[in-house]
């Protein structure tokens, strides 16, 4: 945990940035209270985490979540937390023009929620004032409009290129993508890559690591030739079926502490550390990854 002191007047206000809290569901004697979603997603360090790239589609990804089904039920605090990383996260898209599909779709999601929870205000539970949430309204339709204007810079030097490495290096790389739209994306960069991109192994590769034979069979699509045309069928049935989702760093959650973290792996390997205050004999036979979804199901009374 890491302290900030800040000097108001005479007085000393200390801010910590956790990496871990104790998730409990019900009281006890030790414990009073419960812990919510808005006080975990307060605690978590989700501004340092998204600075690491590891991190980073992750807790895009837990925003876009709560953005279609838990923003009613975020504190005024939690609110306020929640669009200054939403703000990091869109200022660094437009500084690194890192994945900015990945935040247009999170923007789109948030936008609709906000829409009819505006226009249905006095049905809905809005905590604060509606005026604040009208200003966030035209906040994200500024982003919108800067992300649609971002333009990506070529960069410019002499050394090695993506297109000047040898087919089954490119091929290569292809096949280690799981999101369609990375494929597209990439295809789009050269005629070679293009070629490579529309291969209809790589696609078919593609549908059976996120969808099951059953599923195929109830969303054939065949080409004018009679052949399976992979690449329609992977987004078919991604509108129908959920995909595994891939980060390269996830939330933990220890099952014998009950303790939800972040974990730091260089100290991991430096020191042993755990990445919270656990009691178990074999720590790290308790961890399990946290999925988003998982994260917004934790706090599901």
């Amino acid at each position: 945990m890491f302290a900030h002191h800040k000097v108001v007047g005479n007085k000393i206000q200390c801010f910590y940035r956790e990496n871990w809290i104790y998730v409990h569901k019900e009281s006890t004697r030790e414990r009073h209270g419960y812990c919510t979603l808005g006080e975990a997603f307060n605690r978590l360090d989700f501004s340092s985490a998204i600075q690491d790239i590891r991190r980073f589609n992750y807790v895009v990804k837990l925003l876009q979540l709560i953005a279609k089904s838990q923003l009613t039920s975020l504190s005024g605090a939690a609110q306020k937390n929640y669009f200054n990383i939403l703000d990091k996260i869109v200022q660094k898209v437009l500084e690194d023009q890192y994945n900015p599909r990945l935040i247009k779709d999170l923007l789109q999601d948030l936008s609709s929620t906000l829409c009819m929870l505006i226009r249905s205000v006095g049905k809905s539970v809005l905590v604060g004032n509606i005026n604040i949430w009208i200003c966030r309204l035209e906040t994200i339709l500024v982003w919108q409009q800067q992300l649609s204007n971002l333009q990506m810079t070529k960069h410019i030097n002499n050394g090695l290129t993506l297109s000047d490495l040898p087919l089954h290096m490119l091929n290569n790389i292809l096949h280690r993508f799981s999101d369609g739209w990375d494929i597209i994306t990439l295809g789009q960069v050269s005629p070679t890559l293009y070629m490579l991109s529309e291969d209809r192994q790589l696609w078919k590769k593609l549908c059976q690591y996120h969808f099951a034979e059953k599923q195929f069979c109830r969303h054939l699509i065949l080409s004018e030739k009679g052949h399976i045309d992979w690449k329609l069928m992977y987004f078919a049935l991604q509108k129908c079926y959920p995909i595994k989702e891939q980060y390269g760093d996830t939330l933990q959650f220890c099952r014998h502490c009950s303790i939800l973290f972040w974990k730091d792996y260089h100290l991991a390997l430096l020191f042993k550390d755990t990445g919270h205050p656990c009691t178990a004999n074999d720590p790290t036979g308790c961890f399990t990854s946290v999925s988003p979804q998982h994260f917004i199901d934790l706090f599901k009374f």
